[in-house]
């Protein structure tokens, strides 16, 4: 079942998650709610636990019709380095160019508590270090520079205020 997105403010949000100790029936139940709510949006390609307020480390994505859901992800290696512009479903309508690590290895366990590896670059790679950060405590406000936090908390705030907030506004950072 679908739940609600926790948004920017929810402590749930800053809170770091707690490992996945044991793959049941209740871990599968919470993965297929992950992607319920996932579904219910109409920009987001993934979604970590805390986002719906379950403290587990546990992300999900579906890009190019391949839903996965990985548990206890941890970027072990990543190299280079890329600017993006993210958005998050818990900062809606805020898109701001982010510099990450371009590649990453990210180590995990897939819902069969199968053990796996993943190499991952560009969007990918974006899409696993925003949705570790999650599972961390950390948002994209996080990543930014004091200044650059500054403008966009603004931005955001504006955004937030007006009724008919125009969506996917991108917000060049200085």
């Amino acid at each position: 079942m679908a739940q609600q997105i926790r948004t920017f403010g929810d402590p749930v949000l800053k809170t770091k998650a707690s490992p996945v100790t044991e793959i049941d029936g209740k871990v599968a139940r919470l993965v297929d709610d992950m992607f319920d709510s996932l579904y219910s949006t109409d920009t987001g390609v993934a979604l970590a636990a805390p986002q719906i307020g379950v403290q587990k480390q546990i992300v999900v994505w579906d890009i190019d019709d391949q839903a996965m859901a990985i548990i206890n992800p941890v970027v072990v290696e990543s190299d280079g380095e890329f600017v993006y512009t993210e958005g998050c479903l818990s900062i809606p309508d805020l898109y701001v160019d982010i510099l990450r690590p371009n590649k990453v290895l990210v180590r995990g366990v897939t819902i069969d508590g199968d053990e796996v590896e993943i190499e991952a670059d560009e969007f990918m790679g974006r899409m696993f270090q925003h949705e570790i950060d999650h599972l961390n405590g950390v948002l994209m406000f996080d990543r930014m520079t004091p200044d650059q936090r500054k403008e966009a908390m603004s931005e955001y705030r504006r955004l937030q205020e007006t009724p008919q907030a125009p969506p996917r506004r991108r917000l060049r950072l200085k």
